[in-house]
């Protein structure tokens, strides 16, 4: 078995056990000349409270394919992104192997309710703010956003358990109007200066990259984007006001 295969089968964790393994599991029994239920029942037996870098791949993957075929089209723009997204984390065989697991994922449809419930159950709130972040960079990989992928993207972030004010927050980072900066910090156009801080503070916590770190360093990286994104609200807001 490759690296890639291993460690594609290593970082599954919680993965397998639930309705995500169903979906996946027999792609991945095929890439490692295994069947489904052998490994499917060993992983099912297993608990794997916190997320690991790979359980967060293989999630992203079965998010990513919502997104994909919202509008009805698969873009090759769409499949660039994932690539890019995946050469940035992982060797040349491990993105050749979750490139022909997220094929799979395209071809099949699955319960996203469900799927979304089982990774609420394995997976920590900071990460699952990072995979809606990741979601709105790729509906904006061809540079035109379809309202029916933000709709996806919506319908996910309520069955992850985002609040309204958090998805607005990061859809505030792909979408800018006059409000934008203020939408970023969660907060009304009339806040106080001291309002205004607080609530730097508060959001510049939530977004911290430390919060993903168990994630992997890329994905730590990626996170860092939107820990800038609320500190240049947070500037620009001052400037506008003249601070």
């Amino acid at each position: 078995m490759s690296v890639g295969k291993k460690m594609l089968w290593g970082g599954l964790g919680w993965a397998l056990a639930g309705p995500i393994g169903a979906i996946i599991g027999y792609s991945l029994a095929g890439m490692s000349g295994q069947t489904g239920g052998v490994y499917g029942g060993a992983y099912q037996s297993r608990d794997y409270p916190k997320t690991q870098p790979g359980d967060f791949i293989v999630s992203l993957l079965v998010l990513f394919s919502a997104v994909m075929k919202a509008d009805k089209q698969l873009l090759k723009s769409e499949l660039d992104y994932v690539k890019l997204f995946l050469n940035k984390q992982f060797n040349a065989n491990q993105v050749r192997d979750f490139m022909t697991l997220l094929k799979d994922i395209l071809k099949q449809d699955y319960p996203l309710r469900d799927v979304c419930r089982q990774i609420v159950r394995s997976m920590d709130h900071s990460s699952r703010l990072e995979l809606i972040h990741v979601l709105f960079g790729l509906s904006k990989a061809d540079g035109h956003v379809h309202p029916d992928e933000v709709k996806v993207i919506h319908t996910i972030g309520g069955y992850l358990n985002i609040n309204p004010n958090d998805f607005d927050s990061i859809k505030a980072m792909f979408f800018r109007d006059t409000l934008s900066d203020y939408t970023i910090l969660e907060i009304d156009i009339s806040a106080s200066d001291s309002e205004l801080k607080k609530a730097y503070r508060k959001m510049a916590s939530k977004y911290h990259p430390d919060k993903v770190a168990h994630l992997g360093e890329e994905l730590k990286d990626l996170a860092e984007e939107k820990f800038k994104a609320v500190s240049d609200a947070y500037r620009n807001i001052k400037k506008e006001r003249g601070n």
